[in-house]
């Protein structure tokens, strides 16, 4: 309830002071504001008749929902400063692929570094999609099966010496598991 009351002060007065009487300015600033408000109603829509909804028919409802339960959830005088609500559709797979695959991005990054090379296969990518996306909470749990599943065996890894500078992983699936092998660059570019 407190940070609503700082939300408030920000967006009616447009400036916020602290106990020392510091203040800070916010006339010309974007506040963006996430919610995971309603995020219920977005796993496993049915429909309920002899037809099946159509894509916006199902986003249409969930949006009205979710608006709903925004309604109940904060204070008209809240609501009524907010410029724009945004309702966010579902992520497909599609979308979880790119995102698995920004994150690989910064993996692979800090492995070069250290003079690692890292290739993760699709069957891989698509077992840390399913692992780490939950339809309630969206994307973020996908940066700790990232870390679960590939960050933290590889360093293991490297502390234990299978790895070393020089190599390249190759990252796959075997067994519903992922399997890390290294090889060195040089038999790689050779081959």
């Amino acid at each position: 309830p407190e940070v609503f009351n700082i939300l408030l002060q920000i967006l009616e007065d447009g400036r916020l002071t602290d106990a020392q009487g510091r203040e800070v300015d916010f006339r010309n600033t974007v506040i963006i504001m996430t919610s995971n408000v309603g995020a219920q109603h977005l796993k496993g829509e049915a429909t309920v008749g002899f037809r099946p909804a159509t894509a916006e028919e199902t986003y249409k409802g969930i949006k009205d929902r979710v608006l709903a339960d925004l309604k109940r959830t904060f204070r008209p005088e809240f609501l009524n400063r907010i410029d724009e609500i945004i309702v966010f559709h579902q992520l497909e797979e599609e979308h979880l692929q790119e995102i698995v695959d920004l994150m690989l991005k910064d993996v692979k990054k800090r492995l070069a570094e250290k003079g690692i090379g890292l290739e993760v296969s699709g069957e891989a990518k698509k077992l840390l999609t399913r692992e780490g996306y939950d339809p309630t909470l969206g994307a973020r749990p996908l940066r700790r099966a990232i870390q679960r599943l590939v960050e933290n065996p590889l360093a293991e890894e490297l502390l234990a010496g299978r790895i070393k500078a020089g190599d390249v992983v190759q990252v796959d699936v075997k067994e519903g598991n992922l399997t890390f092998t290294p090889r060195e660059r040089v038999a790689q570019e050779t081959s």
